[in-house]
């Protein structure tokens, strides 16, 4: 499985490497993130919002509304960005050549396709955060089993609302519909790019470690710098995986700068 997807993440890789300004919207992703943060936190201190476990049911009411603006403002901030991710790896399997500028414009000509997505992602893991926080242990498990089936569902959702111009309901069909028809029994490759994932960041953990027990500051910055890279390393290649499998599966021909033998060997029609 892990040479299959070092095959598969080597194609991404061919595409970040035409296309190095994808690495920068993962970047923009955070830092629109922190902003969001920020803002919202200097707004609730504004309105004399009570963060401590004291405050009255007048204040716990506006800690809730906060949390739940939060989240909300979160998805919507992380679809976006995943959707500019999309947009920019689609514009080059298309023959493009895309832009930081193109790749934004692509998920803003989308945004009424993936803020309603976001808005429903954010009711579902509201929804199963009260399921966890009152079903005890069964809610935990419970929690656990849903996220890894929703995780494989909405594997293709931001692809499938964007270029098949679907609403979120009919986009999580869709996007089922292709997993179940296309590559299921080949649904290991996502634990494959997870595997990668980590690995990518090992270095960057080892050095956190090894430069808090020493107590040498260097190593803690740049063993974050090189977590905060492999991040963001990992974000690009997954959204590139991603549009390039969706390319695959609805139009049955490997995109352009895409091994075919990766693609075909691990996403083979049944």
């Amino acid at each position: 499985m892990f040479r299959r997807t070092w095959g598969l993440a080597k194609s991404s890789m061919t595409v970040i490497r035409l296309d190095r300004e994808l690495l920068v919207l993962p970047v923009l992703n955070a830092v629109a993130a922190v902003i969001f943060a920020l803002l919202l936190w200097l707004v609730a201190s504004g309105l004399g919002v009570d963060f401590s476990e004291n405050s009255d049911s007048d204040g716990g009411i506006g800690i809730i509304v906060l949390v739940v603006f939060a989240l909300i403002g979160m998805n919507v901030i992380n679809t976006f960005f995943k959707g500019a991710l999309v947009a920019g790896a689609h514009e080059r399997f298309t023959g493009g050549d895309p832009t930081i500028g193109s790749s934004l414009s692509g998920a803003s000509a989308r945004l009424h396709r993936l803020v309603p997505w976001a808005l429903m992602a954010t009711t579902v893991g509201i929804i199963l955060s009260i399921v966890e926080r009152q079903g005890g242990q069964f809610g935990r498990i419970a929690r656990g089993m849903f996220d890894m089936a929703w995780g494989v569902i909405t594997f293709l959702i931001v692809p499938v609302v964007m270029f098949d111009d679907l609403g979120p309901i009919a986009g999580l069909k869709r996007s089922g519909q292709l997993l179940r028809t296309s590559w299921g029994e080949n649904l290991t490759a996502q634990v494959g790019f997870g595997l990668f994932s980590f690995a990518l960041a090992i270095p960057g953990i080892l050095l956190v470690v090894l430069g808090s027990s020493s107590g040498i500051w260097a190593l803690i910055v740049i063993g974050v710098l090189a977590v905060m890279f492999a991040a963001v390393v990992s974000a690009a290649l997954n959204g590139i995986f991603q549009t390039a499998l969706y390319l695959y599966v609805t139009t049955g021909e490997t995109p352009a700068g895409f091994g075919e033998q990766q693609l075909t060997a691990s996403f083979n029609q049944k």
